[in-house]
C-alpha cells in the first residue's frame, strides 16, 4: 500500500464508479489530495485494487471513503486497507477515528465492527438512494497506539 498520487485518481474513480451507486467525483478525490487528506491505494500487478481517504480533524480522523474493486472483494483487501488507515492514524497520534456508513451496507458494518468500531448514532436520510434517501450509521473507534486495539 502506498500514498495515492494525482495520477491514481482516474483508476480510483473507475473503482468508485463501479462500487457506488452515488460515487464521488474526480473533483472530490483531487480536492482530498490537494487538501492534504491521507489517501492510500493498494496496487497488485500494475492494477489498483483498493483505496481509502481519511481526513485529519483536530487530533481525530474521519474515514471518508474506502473501496475495493468488485472482482477483488471478499479477499481481505478492505480489511487490509482499513488496518493501514488505522495504523497511520495511530502513527499520527490521533485519538479516535469516526465514519458514516449506509445503514443497509451489512458487509461494511461487519468490517468496521470487526475492527473495533462501535455505533455512535444515526443520521436520518443522510445518503441519496434509489428510493430517495437512506440513513447513515455513525461509528467510531478509540485509538490506542496500534491498529489492533
Amino acid at each position: 500500500m502506498r500514498a495515492m498520487a494525482r495520477d491514481d485518481v482516474e483508476n480510483v474513480l473507475a473503482i468508485e464508479q463501479t462500487i457506488q451507486r452515488f460515487p464521488w467525483t474526480q473533483g472530490n478525490f483531487c480536492d482530498a489530495l490537494q487538501s492534504g487528506y491521507l489517501c492510500y491505494v493498494h496496487e497488485e500487478n500494475g492494477e489498483l485494487c483498493s483505496y481509502a481517504v481519511m481526513m485529519p480533524v483536530a487530533g481525530d480522523a474521519e474515514l471518508l471513503s474506502i473501496g475495493v474493486t468488485l472482482k477483488r472483494q471478499r479477499e481481505g483487501l478492505g480489511r487490509a486497507m482499513l488496518n493501514r488507515v488505522l495504523e497511520e492514524a495511530c502513527n499520527r497520534n490521533m485519538r479516535s477515528i469516526f465514519l458514516e456508513v449506509r445503514s443497509g451496507n451489512a458487509a461494511a458494518i461487519a468490517l468496521y465492527r470487526g475492527a473495533g468500531f462501535i455505533e455512535t448514532g444515526v443520521r436520518r436520510r443522510y445518503y441519496r438512494s434509489a428510493l430517495g434517501s437512506e440513513d447513515a450509521m455513525t461509528m467510531a473507534r478509540e485509538l490506542t497506539g496500534t491498529s489492533n486495539g
